[in-house]
């Protein structure tokens, strides 16, 4: 019954937001009343998970949300968005932006925390879009979110791929090895079938696109760098006339990105330190996501303070905590609803109804790896939780079961991916900061992360064949 009752506060929770328009934050938590006093949870039970989901999700995302909006914010102000735009239209050309994203989100930035990478991401693919036609922000938040969970759950050091290969002991090379071939291929199909999905008519833009004041009013911001070339005259202080500040200042591409990829470097550095035992109560504190984005801050608030003045700055830094509140609500009752449903103890449920057969074919295994991964991501919402509590589940029998474990923990990576849906609070982030409806959301994030988990299956099982 339990299963029964999250599978209706899921739909009830799509249903009152796509059809009867209610807005998101009050069917959410309508989904979680429901769902805590229907399965049992009781009613002290069911507003503490609520609270409790909501503060705790706040803990591990609240500031990497707050900061992440306020770098793109300001990096708006710079034109960095801009150049890199360009820079993408040049390198790939329009139609195939989208592929360089995917690949690269996928490979040379895998996600360790998908949260830093899609705010980080997000007004990249919103710019770009803005070249591409009707469908070009479909396609854009298509090819950014199978990217990033193809890196998440297949390349090192994404944090799915860490988890389940140190739980099941495969080697992190030999999991490399393998993941970074599956990941980008995956990734390409993904978006490539996505782009056809597309052109069938999968997109309506008046109901999948939400017009979004506060991204807008951010974006407007974002012109043209031009130095100012009129020569700075000293005002008479006894003057009533104030003297204008330089417009415009312009700044090379590689010095407007470091607030980009310092963070990153810097959370990547602590990863792999901590995974090579070298790690030490310094480097941790360097290599924490919320510090490393605090830097990035830092960073952008100085560029754009050099580029467009410290009143255009201050402007911009106001527009990005406008934006943030939005997204933060909605993102912490997407965690509350997790939260309900982790106290229903689903989780448990699940795994006592698998037994993997020691004498099962391989083909049925890999099926079975993937089926258990699968459901709990349906059931749980969150991928990193889905492949752990599978690796968990079928860690104690791998050694009976007459399959390499590299290719059981690349199942269940894939399985991982099936369906991210509304009882993700990544969901509800990538819909904040992508400018989709919950319809919109639904037709992207949820269908590329389906197709890519459909479509890296048939690669598992040749690794499974062959290894």
């Amino acid at each position: 019954m339990v299963a029964l009752h999250t599978a209706i506060a899921i739909i009830v929770v799509v249903l009152l937001i796509i059809k009867a328009k209610i807005d998101p934050v009050i069917a959410l938590v309508i989904g979680c009343l429901y769902l805590g006093l229907a399965a049992g949870v009781g009613f002290e039970g069911t507003v503490k998970a609520i609270t409790g989901g909501f503060g705790g999700i706040m803990e591990k995302v609240g500031l990497l949300i707050g900061f992440g909006v306020l770098i793109g914010a300001l990096l708006h102000t710079t034109g960095a968005f801009r150049k890199i735009v360009e820079g993408l239209l040049k390198v790939f050309g329009t139609k195939r932006i989208p592929y360089g994203l995917t690949v690269a989100l996928a490979t040379i930035f895998p996600s360790i925390y998908v949260d830093v990478q899609v705010v980080l991401a997000a007004p990249i693919a919103r710019q770009s879009a803005k070249h591409m036609g009707k469908t070009g922000l479909a396609l854009m938040a298509g090819a950014l979110g199978c990217g990033i969970f193809c890196g998440y759950v297949f390349v090192v050091p994404g944090l799915s791929a860490i988890s389940i290969s140190g739980l099941l002991g495969i080697p992190l090379g030999t999991y490399l090895l393998y993941g970074i071939v599956i990941g980008p291929v995956t990734a390409l199909v993904t978006t490539f079938l996505f782009s056809r999905m597309l052109k069938l008519g999968w997109w309506k833009s008046d109901k999948d696109e939400e017009q979004n004041e506060a991204l807008n009013e951010l974006e407007s911001q974002e012109e043209p760098a031009q130095e100012e070339s009129v020569p700075f005259v000293a005002a008479d202080p006894h003057s009533a006339v104030a003297v204008a500040e330089p417009r415009t200042k312009s700044l090379p591409l590689s010095i407007s990105l470091l607030p980009i990829i310092v963070p990153l470097l810097m959370i990547a550095f602590g990863a792999f330190m901590d995974l090579f035992n070298l790690s030490n109560e310094f480097i941790a504190f360097l290599g924490n996501a919320n510090v490393a984005l605090f830097v990035g801050l830092l960073g952008a608030y100085a560029l754009s303070r050099i580029s467009v003045g410290r009143d255009r700055a201050a402007e911009a830094l106001s527009d990005g905590l406008h934006t943030t509140g939005e997204i933060l609500l909605v993102t912490g009752i997407g965690g509350s609803l997790g939260d309900v449903i982790e106290a229903t103890g689903l989780a448990k449920v699940l795994g006592g109804l698998f037994s993997a057969d020691a004498s099962a074919p391989i083909v049925l295994s890999i099926l079975l790896a993937w089926f258990i991964a699968a459901v709990l991501h349906l059931s749980i919402g969150s991928v990193s939780v889905a492949a752990i509590a599978a690796s968990g589940i079928i860690a104690p029998i791998l050694t009976q079961i007459n399959v390499s474990p590299i290719a059981i923990g690349l199942a269940i990576a894939s399985g991982s991916m099936f369906a991210l849906q509304v009882n993700s609070n990544f969901f509800w982030m990538f819909k904040a900061l992508l400018g989709l409806t919950t319809q919109g959301t639904l037709k992207t994030m949820t269908t590329v992360t389906s197709i890519a988990s459909l479509c890296s299956l048939p690669l598992v099982l040749v690794v499974a064949l062959i290894s």
